[in-house]
């Protein structure tokens, strides 16, 4: 993966495909020359974004929490497409509101897509990145390491599959395979839009610092983890700004108790907290699996 088209002809999974940053992250591997297997729950969806690929692309639907079946679509990848080059364990669903009111099927689901189904993508997929010496590349965000009130699930799991890649990479790192830990900020996805229609959640980004609220145009998010991707980066930022402040972590949980100690009072004045449920029409998806709907 180190020529002048690292990802030409090579075969790119990723889950979470049917919208949003992982159908982003899709287009640009394709772009850039990749063949690509799309993972996620909606076939429909899938099969709209495999058509606007530049490349061949093959769709899966699968609940990446489900062990038997995320082996089952592995062997059928290895089988049709050949071993992945790259993997990209992007599926993830948010809810918000406050923890003590929190619905705990919703909030378990969070932590089971997120986490668990980042695991399972790993133990699937491992046999053929260790074949070819390929690049695992785990999507976390900034709730890795600035935990935001009303977000609990969420952050949670965010922090544990960012130690998870940690501990993988290590573990893999004389095998020859590159696991990589992609830090998102506020990205333009149906989820954050559907997170503003809340008030509670709206006003908390509303009162991050200007570059810190920022939402970011999905396609040029997917290039810059893509570039992470060619370069087998053990860290990628989207933006690249964020580097900067992970001299600072061990600060940000106290910097975050102090604002909200002071903000969340007023805020509760203007708006009432309540849990939102899970979030976008990758939310839906999730509770359909479950038979929440």
């Amino acid at each position: 993966m180190r020529d002048r088209k690292p990802l030409a002809g090579r075969l790119a999974v990723v889950t979470g495909a049917a919208r949003g940053v992982g159908a982003g992250v899709a287009r640009e591997l394709a772009h850039r020359g990749a063949r690509v297997a799309l993972l996620g729950r909606e076939a429909v969806a899938l099969e709209q974004v495999a058509r606007t690929l530049e490349t061949d692309a093959h769709c899966f639907e699968v609940d990446v929490t489900d062990d038997t079946a995320m082996e089952r679509v592995a062997a059928e990848v290895s089988a049709r497409l050949g071993r992945p080059s790259v993997v990209v364990a992007n599926a993830g669903v948010a809810e918000g509101g406050p923890f003590v009111t929190s619905d705990p099927v919703s909030w378990r689901r969070v932590v089971e897509v997120n986490l668990v189904g980042s695991a399972v993508t790993a133990r699937a997929f491992l046999p053929g990145l260790l074949a070819t010496h390929g690049y695992f590349l785990q999507i976390a965000s900034t709730a890795s390491f600035g935990a935001a009130p009303m977000m609990s699930a969420y952050c949670a799991s965010k922090a544990g599959v960012e130690s998870f890649a940690h501990s993988l990479r290590a573990e893999l790192a004389h095998r020859g395979v590159g696991v990589g830990v992609a830090y998102l900020s506020w990205t333009g996805t149906d989820m954050i839009r559907d997170a503003d229609r809340y008030d509670v959640l709206r006003e908390l980004r509303g009162h991050m610092p200007p570059p810190a609220r920022r939402v970011h145009p999905v396609e040029q998010v997917a290039g810059w983890l893509v570039r992470g991707v060619e370069r087998r980066s053990p860290t990628v930022y989207a933006p690249p700004w964020l580097r900067l402040a992970q001299p600072v972590r061990p600060l940000l949980p106290q910097v975050v108790t102090w604002v909200s100690r002071r903000q969340l009072p007023r805020l509760e004045e203007r708006a009432r907290f309540e849990a939102t449920g899970l979030l976008g029409a990758g939310g839906q998806a999730a509770r359909r699996a479950r038979g929440q709907e």
